[in-house]
């Protein structure tokens, strides 16, 4: 197990890896822990930020932590300029489609996000933050989502043999081209948890799609908008591939 104290000067003993978050299924190296900490206590700037919405959902923490083991600088955040000063915006989160709504609104940040949106920056949602930007879900009757995208968020179908939640590691097939998987292999795996999924209203912004019960739209792009129901940050070198890929997008 390797060692880090936070200091700069102090370096990992004998490169062996740990990892970062117990749940995390990505394994990193240790000496990603030194950068974790010295993004924070040396004052080193780096030329582009992306800001990760804190809207006290779950899974926010490994989110951050992937891209800082990527050499991004990366803050999670509430602050609304923060959120519209940044170069790149994640709307992460795993938990109920209507209490993250309510909290969104509570905090002002359905405005901030929209406004993000409009005005261009990359914006990339993951597992329930994919579902969020979207006109509704059967898991929150009446509540309205984010209506960035068109579509709707359904229960995946009850089918003998497989289990509800999604839970565990799934391909990709790609029905279009997608920026997001430049150089990521067809039938690469990723990690799902869900038991809701999306239907576009338009496919011809799906980017991939898993089979589970059902045919399950696993990804979506449209102008600056990305948005994936698997979850990168715990998806290994796949992942973290994706991840680089949305931090190219200026």
């Amino acid at each position: 197990m390797c060692r880090y104290t936070g200091t700069d000067k102090e370096l990992c003993i004998n490169g062996q890896t740990d990892e970062i978050e117990e749940d995390s299924a990505t394994v990193q190296p240790c000496w990603a822990v030194a950068r974790y900490c010295q993004v924070y206590k040396s004052g080193r700037k780096r030329e582009y930020m992306t800001a990760i919405i804190d809207y006290d959902a779950g899974n926010i923490k490994s989110v951050e932590k992937a891209f800082l083991f990527l050499g991004e600088e990366a803050c999670v955040t509430k602050d609304k300029r923060r959120i519209l000063d940044a170069d790149r915006v994640v709307l992460p989160g795993v938990g109920s489609f209507g209490d993250a709504m309510g909290k969104l609104r509570s905090m002002g940040l359905d405005e901030v996000i929209r406004e993000t949106v409009e005005k261009g920056t990359p914006f990339l949602g993951i597992c329930l933050g994919l579902q969020l930007l979207f006109e509704r879900s059967d898991e929150s009757p009446g509540v309205d989502g984010l209506g960035i995208l068109k579509g709707e968020i359904v229960r995946i179908p009850d089918k003998e043999g497989l289990k509800i939640p999604h839970i565990g590691w799934n391909s990709l097939k790609y029905p279009r081209e997608g920026r997001l998987f430049e150089g990521i292999p067809e039938d690469s795996y990723v990690y799902f948890v869900h038991s809701y999924y999306l239907k576009a209203a338009d496919e011809g912004i799906v980017t991939a799609v898993t089979e589970y019960s059902t045919r399950i739209h696993a990804s979506v792009e449209k102008g600056n908008v990305f948005a994936c129901q698997f979850h990168p940050e715990k998806s290994s070198e796949v992942g973290l591939a994706l991840l680089r890929n949305f931090m190219r997008e200026k």
